[in-house]
């Protein structure tokens, strides 16, 4: 059984930075793409970054571009997330997320399983 747990959200203040981890069991690491997407209230939920594991490859969304980096250790099957200058507009719960053919091709289809979400509020 796939499990996804996330966990760094808290309160904090823009300009700041925040990281972010998802602890990743029942399925092959490197064998999956991973990433995270996000949900602000009242708004659909939209991709944030996201990475292939097998190839490497990162695709970001344009309004986190150059402020959040994805990142992952392999050996312990975690990625993380690093905020750095974050704006109220960065708020919302943000959730990890695996699929086998997920973060292939630059898109953010391909989602197999969702994380329950980490809280993260942004204060002006």
């Amino acid at each position: 059984e796939v499990q996804l747990v996330e966990s760094g959200g808290s309160l904090v203040q823009a300009g700041g930075s925040l990281r972010l981890s998802c602890a990743a069991t029942g399925f092959t690491f490197p064998d999956y793409g991973i990433g995270w997407f996000r949900q602000a209230p009242g708004k659909e939920r939209e991709g944030v970054s996201c990475m292939g594991i097998s190839d490497g490859n990162i695709y970001s969304a344009d309004s986190v571009k150059g402020r959040f980096t994805i990142s992952s250790d392999n050996a312990k099957n975690t990625v993380y997330l690093q905020m750095s200058r974050v704006t109220p507009e960065d708020t919302g719960v943000y959730y990890c997320v695996v699929g086998r053919w997920f973060c292939l091709s630059n898109t953010w289809t391909g989602v197999d399983y969702w994380g329950q979400g980490t809280l993260v509020t942004v204060s002006t």
